[in-house]
């Protein structure tokens, strides 16, 4: 069984034009990546965020060190391990960012972008302080946005296919499922001590959105609003059409009625 969300069906009042440029940046970067070939890893280690590095806990030689440590914990928002950790990210981010940038407005929310990115990366960074392992991606950031708008809009649709096996189907799922889910996944993936997914850059970053978005939303937008989820009309329009009653418990009609 496989979940995909696709779209939501949020309106927006002003074209998300921050959302694209980090979208396209992601792009650009991650096509120049692969346009090195092998001064990729390179790139990696010099734009990437090292803890140690970070905390001056290792030396490291002067071809990855050009760039002052602290600019990593941003550079490294903006490259991409590979094509599926681009696609799955920039997914999200189409998803669910305009949104936020409709309800922050263009400054705030690249404020609200860029601290998530930050406050993710560092998450990860305390865990193990003297890794020499490069952390990429804009997961952190993104997973920011999700935590700001399940702030914002926990009951608006989401879009999804769903496929078990070769049967698909799509249909809509209440935000607060989709996100609620995604965040509860990250947890239970903690323990996977082997895997290089930064699940607490995602956690870091989630909460950092939930946190922020409070203070950096416009005035007059409103946390938790009111739903207007489609996800489970068709239940509730069953449950509320009228029964006919059977021809014996019918009127009868006045016989001079056409």
């Amino acid at each position: 069984m496989f979940f995909f969300p696709l779209r939501d069906d949020n309106e927006t009042l002003q074209t998300p034009h921050i959302t694209w440029v980090i979208l396209l940046s992601c792009v650009v970067a991650f096509i120049w990546q692969m346009s090195l070939g092998r001064e990729e890893q390179l790139v990696i280690f010099a734009y990437g965020m090292i803890p140690a590095r970070l905390f001056g806990l290792s030396d490291f030689p002067s071809e990855i060190a050009y760039v002052p440590a602290w600019t990593t914990l941003v550079s490294s928002m903006f490259l991409h391990g590979g094509f599926m950790h681009l696609a799955g990210n920039m997914l999200y981010l189409w998803i669910f960012a305009d949104n936020v940038e409709d309800s922050c407005g263009r400054a705030k929310f690249v404020a609200l972008y860029l601290f998530s990115g930050i406050a993710a990366a560092l998450s990860q960074a305390a865990i193990d302080p003297q890794s020499v392992t490069p952390m990429i991606g804009a997961s952190g950031a993104i997973a920011g946005t999700l935590g700001a708008y399940l702030m914002l809009h926990p009951q608006a649709n989401v879009r999804c296919l769903i496929g078990i096996f070769i049967f698909f189907r799509m249909i809509n799922i209440p935000a607060f499922i989709v996100l609620g889910g995604w965040i509860a996944l990250q947890f239970l993936n903690l323990g996977q001590t082997e895997s290089n997914v930064a699940y607490v850059a995602h956690i870091g970053g989630f909460v950092a959105g939930m946190a922020l978005i409070p203070f950096l939303r416009r005035p007059g937008v409103a946390l938790f609003a009111a739903g207007r989820s489609r996800a489970f009309e068709l239940s509730t329009m069953r449950r509320h059409v009228p029964q006919i009653p059977p021809l014996s418990q019918r009127p009868r009609a006045n016989p001079w009625d056409e």
